[in-house]
Formats: structure tokens, C-alpha cells, sequence
């Protein structure tokens, strides 16, 4: 089998909590302790497990948004967690994060078109601003929006539309790992599987690899290649969608597994 193209190993993120004021001690919170997993070229991981169990920290630590307290994450044969700010910044473009909520990802005072394109030019990815709203403009229509749009404010779109949005300015860089933060969570239900099926056909089509975070199942068992089971800054079981779903082997796994609602008798 090929390298991995990220290999985590050992991640741990832990945050210090009081210590201010007289004979206040101060405590650890072990967010993520000791985690490790791979994900393959074209492959889709999702990290499933219930809120403050640390998901979304391995998510936020692998993007440098928060600081590894220790352990490796190799992407592509090199430690991301080591590398300075300046050595990662050329990296951000292969490894993007679609965030929980799609409003307060968006800078209210950019339009549509100013919010994709600048990634565009940071990245060197286009010279002109015509070159730029073309991208801009196949990429929208792609995530299902209007090319129309581009002019418009995130305050005149639906939640929906906004993380469409969202999901076009990640893939708008074509990035090799894109990490979902719980992508749909803050969706009506009406609109999740939609979003859903978008992120799926577009992880199908681009090949991208990914790491989707998230506490709902069927969202997990949706999307999903293997999954990775965490409790309380650990995982607790690795697998593949098929044997995680049918035949979970820690009492954890299990537990959450029956915790999915399930409608009884006849309906109508």
C-alpha cells in the first residue's frame, strides 16, 4: 500500500485552565491525548464521536489553529506540527477546513466575489481579476449557486447557501485534504442532505482526501470510507464504515451506535 497521505501519530492537544489569582491551581484539560490514524490519497475518515469529546480539536490542530502539545502529523512525508508559521503558510492551500457555521466563516463586509477570490491571489493561483471571477464563477456553479451571486453579501443568503459558499472557497484552491468541521450540524435538517450529497459528489469527483468531523451517524455512515471512534480525547476503535456499523467491537462504539433514534411500528 502507498504512504498514507497524512499520517497522525500520538497527537496530543492539552489547554491550561486557572491559575489566576491567590493559591489557584491550575488544571489540564487533555483535549486530545494520544490520537493516531491515516488517511489515504482519495479517501474519506470521519472522526465520529459525542460534543467535548475532542473531534473537533484534532481538526483545529492539524490546520495550526491550535497549538500540538505534542506527537506528529505527517502530511505528505513532512511534520506539519513543526514547521513555522512561514514554512506551513505555502501548505495552507493543500489542507482546508469547511467550518460549523457557515456566517460566521464569511467576512460580512467582503461580497462573494472578494471572499473567494482573495484566497485566489494569496495563493498566486491567478494575476487578473478577470481570470479571478471566472474560477469564481465555475466554481459557484458548481456547489449548486448562481454565478449571479458573486455581487451579493453573506447576510442576503440562507444558511445553506452561505455553506455552499463555504465548501466553494475551500475547493476553489483545489486542496489535497480538506477537513469538515461538523459541516451540516448547523443546518435545517431540510438542507443537510442536500449539503451532504454536495460535499460526497465533489470528494468523488476532485478525488480530494478528507476528514470529516462530526457526532451524527447517519451523516458518518453517509459519507464515509472508514470511521474513527473517540471518547473523552482518545479513540477507542478504527475501522472500516461496513464493520464499525455492523459489528463494533468496543462497548463505547456500541453505546453510541444504539443511541441513533429509531422509529417503531407503523406510521400512518
Amino acid at each position: 500500500m502507498t504512504r498514507p497521505l497524512l499520517e497522525v501519530r500520538e497527537l496530543r492537544t492539552h489547554f491550561s485552565v486557572g491559575g489566576r489569582g491567590f493559591m489557584r491551581r491550575k488544571s489540564v484539560i487533555r483535549a486530545v491525548d494520544g490520537v493516531s490514524f491515516s488517511i489515504h490519497e482519495g479517501e474519506v475518515l470521519s472522526l465520529v464521536g459525542e460534543s467535548g469529546c475532542g473531534k473537533s480539536t484534532v481538526g483545529r490542530t492539524l490546520t495550526r489553529l491550535e497549538a500540538a502539545t505534542a506527537g506528529t502529523a505527517m502530511f505528505d512525508g513532512r511534520n506539519i506540527l513543526n514547521l513555522s508559521p512561514a514554512e506551513f503558510r505555502p501548505l495552507r492551500r493543500d489542507i482546508q477546513m469547511i467550518f460549523q457555521d457557515p456566517f460566521a466563516s464569511l467576512n460580512p463586509r467582503l461580497s462573494i466575489e472578494r471572499a473567494l477570490a482573495e484566497p485566489l491571489f494569496i495563493h498566486k493561483l491567478v494575476r487578473d481579476r478577470w481570470t479571478a471571477r471566472k474560477r469564481i464563477a465555475e466554481t459557484l456553479e458548481l456547489v449548486g449557486m448562481d454565478a449571479k451571486s458573486m455581487s451579493r453579501y453573506p447576510h442576503e443568503f440562507s444558511g445553506g447557501q452561505r455553506q455552499r459558499i463555504g465548501i466553494a472557497r475551500v475547493m476553489i484552491l483545489t486542496p489535497r485534504l480538506v477537513i469538515a468541521d461538523e459541516p451540516v450540524s448547523a443546518l435545517d435538517v431540510s438542507i443537510q442532505a442536500q449539503v451532504l450529497n454536495l460535499l460526497k459528489k465533489l470528494q468523488r469527483d476532485s478525488g480530494v482526501s478528507m476528514l470529516f468531523v462530526s457526532h451524527d451517524l447517519g451523516a458518518v455512515r453517509h459519507i464515509s470510507d472508514r470511521v474513527a471512534v473517540m471518547f473523552r480525547g482518545k479513540l477507542v476503535e478504527t475501522g472500516k464504515k461496513r464493520q464499525i456499523f455492523e459489528t463494533p467491537r468496543h462497548e463505547y462504539t456500541r453505546r453510541l451506535l444504539e443511541s441513533i433514534p429509531r422509529i417503531k411500528g407503523r406510521v400512518g
